[in-house]
């Protein structure tokens, strides 16, 4: 880490430790509340996977509460119910995380079970059979979202061919095809200790959380996962998928954006903000507080390695989509081409700052914080710096992020519901 990390660490009571064999810890001190959250984080995601075992990442994610080689999946949900914690996981594009909650006195039994689930999965073929049929209804019910759905078409057309357009959760088709031995196979490629990292925040102390991870994970042998990650080029493709069930038009609008760790991502920050960030942005007042054109709309980053996207999203009536798009695109349109206020600008850096800053009143907020900083960046970013980078973006680099981003053909769309007349065509994407 660099001095300004190291003094930004310090000043968040943070550590870190890398063990012998590569595996990261990394702790923060929260004294002023008792909890303790814990997570082990794999740094490969969904986008790691080739096309034929899509959503594996997801699968295994599921089974391993299923049992492992000395807890069944009800001795596990007992067991963590009898301290009062909270065992949960996710996976996304480009990690997957396990982590528990608990009150401090438990830590210690809250990490062997936690540890013995990431460890020890036992992958039973019964189990895996179950599971599979579970993750079925999982992608039936995601289809059936229209929210879910929108975004899910996007991204497939947005980044078309690429690992990064895939969806997490597989197909029917892939899904079907797993069983334990190629669920070990997967084990084996992802859950090494040079691509893993253990994360705490909460009432804790370092060199103890250490203590337990290391029982854990010290016997486990150097490696890493070695993973081309080609970075994808966005495809600005007008989808038009009809659905006649659906009362409303689902909209996605995008751009690509910068990458998660981009030396200009404060201002995307606040430009997003401005966009389409909450009830005072633009989208909003004027898409849907003057216009009453819907009842959702907002904008959103979603930021990668080494990509990156910015989407509008909104509901609305066949009859009100196109003038919808039009609005969108005015806004686009208008963040080119005429500075914002300095008075927008303050208001949206406020809101901005005071946001990020709730957000990590948790201590579970606080170990996700500690593990993407870990995973992304080379160094930790302290609240300090992070509002000062933000209060240090400018009017001119808001309007140049909008010029790189709002270019009329790197804009993609996508249209869901019952389209029947409907029709969008590129020339009418100009901003």
């Amino acid at each position: 880490m660099s001095l300004e990390s190291n003094l930004n660490a310090a000043l968040r009571n943070v550590r870190r430790t890398v063990l012998p064999n590569g595996l990261t810890v990394i702790s923060e001190e929260m004294p002023h509340i008792r909890s303790v959250s814990a997570g082990v984080w794999i740094r490969t995601g969904s986008r790691h996977e080739a096309p034929e075992v899509n959503g594996i990442s997801h699968f295994a994610e599921h089974m391993v509460f299923k049992g492992t080689t000395t807890r069944t999946a009800e001795m596990i949900a007992r067991q963590v119910d009898s301290f009062g914690g909270n065992l949960d996981a996710f996976t996304a594009k480009e990690c997957v995380c396990f982590n528990v909650k608990v009150l401090d006195e438990h830590l210690g039994n809250a990490m062997d079970v936690l540890t013995d689930l990431v460890l020890n999965p036992s992958f039973n073929d019964t189990d895996v059979k179950k599971e599979r049929s579970v993750i079925m209804e999982e992608i039936k019910m995601d289809e059936d979202n229209p929210d879910y759905l929108v975004h899910e078409i996007f991204v497939q057309n947005f980044w078309k061919d690429h690992p990064l357009g895939r969806p997490i959760l597989g197909t029917r088709d892939t899904v079907k095809k797993f069983g334990p031995a190629l669920l070990f196979d997967y084990y084996k490629q992802r859950f090494q200790t040079g691509n893993m990292v253990v994360a705490a925040a909460g009432s804790l102390n370092h060199d103890e959380f250490l203590k337990l991870a290391t029982e854990k994970f010290a016997h486990l042998p150097p490696g890493n996962s070695d993973f081309l990650d080609m970075a994808p080029k966005a495809t600005a493709q007008i989808s038009m998928r009809n659905k006649k069930s659906l009362e409303q038009v689902q909209l996605c609008i995008g751009v690509p954006s910068y990458s998660i760790s981009h030396e200009n991502r404060y201002a995307s920050f606040v430009l997003n903000t401005l966009l389409g960030g909450g009830m005072s942005s633009r989208l909003f007042q004027n898409v849907r507080e003057k216009q009453g054109l819907v009842y959702s709309i907002f904008s959103e980053l979603n930021p990668y390695r080494d990509t990156g996207c910015l989407a509008v999203y909104a509901g609305t009536s066949k009859e009100s989509a196109q003038k919808v798009v039009q609005s969108v695109l005015k806004e686009f349109r208008e963040l080119k081409d005429a500075p914002v206020t300095s008075e927008e600008l303050t208001r949206a850096k406020a809101q901005l700052k005071g946001s990020l800053m709730l957000s990590l009143e948790s201590s579970m907020a606080r170990m996700s914080n500690l593990a993407r900083q870990e995973m992304y960046y080379d160094r930790f970013y302290g609240m300090n710096e992070i509002t000062e980078r933000i209060e240090a973006v400018t009017v001119e680099d808001v309007q140049k992020v909008a010029r790189e981003f709002f270019i009329a053909d790197q804009i993609a769309v996508t249209v869901l519901g019952n389209l029947s007349g409907l029709r969008l065509s590129r020339d009418q994407i100009d901003c």
